[in-house]
């Protein structure tokens, strides 16, 4: 009875069509997509030592921007514990009476940008001298005391910054009494002017880099579509379309591109922890507290991701450029 039903349908000229659910069909492509993932993955070790030299050279070509990064980075923090440490001398007259001193520094209290004033008299400012110098039995034949009465001056947090010193300081020297007003910061502004261009030049060094990478991505590609191109041929003669054949080559891209961004982070991990010993005693010199601080999660994931987009976009440009030009003879 089946037979027949079978055979009335082939007579017919009738075929069976499976209808095959929306979800059935999304789960088709995501298969075919992960099939193609892990199947490009496996083609770069077809060839070991060319894929390794590949990933090396994107790794190093990644690894100079993170390293440029991390070094602005621990740069700037050493520069803002700088321009934070910005005490102000005020170095007053020499015949000032004590009781003027004590009207300025009530007056100086008053200021909202202040937050504390010391006096250091010229009595204890020619003592503290006389210990640091070594000088003391040579300064004792002084008919008089040459160094003035000091106030130490501490701005507020809001004003611990060079805008805020350069305020306070034309405030100051207006003051009664006030000699000379002493903050360094001219230095502090010369060095950030030094490191905005240092900044522009490995900004600039950061994208002929990354331009190799896709130079060196596009290239390896090419090499690859030019080697397979019988392979091509015969797909598009069965009938693959461009989009098909294409997607591997996007995928071997896309894996270049991660696998030379994690070459670039251990590389340039492993260069902050081999100046780590010579940085803390470069800071120990100065008695400064420093510790280097590396990339974190989040800037590992965006130099990762971006390797891999810079690996899929140079696949994209290749296989679009040489691809389509392939065509079954």
């Amino acid at each position: 009875m089946a037979k027949q039903k079978a055979d009335k349908n082939v007579l017919s000229g009738s075929p069976r069509i499976t209808k095959v659910s929306f979800f059935g069909r999304v789960a088709s492509v995501f298969q075919q997509h992960f099939q193609q993932i892990f199947t490009s993955f496996s083609e770069l070790w077809k060839t070991p030592f060319a894929t390794l030299m590949t990933i090396l050279v994107l790794g190093v070509a990644l690894s100079l921007p993170s390293v440029f990064h991390v070094l602005y980075k621990n740069t700037e923090r050493v520069t803002d514990q700088w321009d934070k440490a910005s005490e102000i001398s005020l170095f007053l007259k020499k015949d000032i009476s004590e009781q003027r001193i004590q009207v300025l520094i009530n007056k100086l209290g008053l200021y909202d940008d202040i937050e504390a004033v010391t006096h250091i008299t010229s009595h204890q400012a020619l003592q503290e001298f006389k210990e640091m110098s070594g000088f003391s039995k040579a300064l004792n034949y002084l008919d008089e005391n040459p160094l003035p009465d000091v106030l130490i001056v501490v701005p507020v947090a809001q004003a611990m910054n060079i805008a805020g010193s350069k305020l306070l300081v034309a405030k100051l020297k207006r003051e009664q009494g006030v000699d000379l007003v002493r903050v360094d910061i001219d230095w502090i502004e010369k060095l950030q002017a030094i490191l905005s261009v240092v900044v522009d030049i490995v900004i600039a060094i950061a994208v002929l880099l990354l331009l190799s990478v896709l130079l060196i991505v596009s290239n390896t590609i090419r090499l690859n579509i030019l080697n397979q191109r019988s392979e091509i041929e015969v797909f598009k003669l069965v009938g693959a379309t461009n989009s098909f054949i294409q997607r591997p080559f996007l995928y071997v891209g896309a894996w270049y591109g991660l696998l030379g961004g994690l070459i670039a982070w251990l590389l340039t991990f492993g260069l902050v922890q081999w100046l780590h010993s010579g940085v803390i005693s470069l800071m120990g010199l100065y008695q400064v507290e420093f510790q280097i601080s590396v990339m974190n999660l989040e800037e590992v994931a965006i130099l990762i991701a971006v390797a891999t987009f810079l690996g899929f976009i140079a696949s994209y440009i290749s296989v679009k450029q040489y691809l389509v030009k392939i065509e079954p003879k």
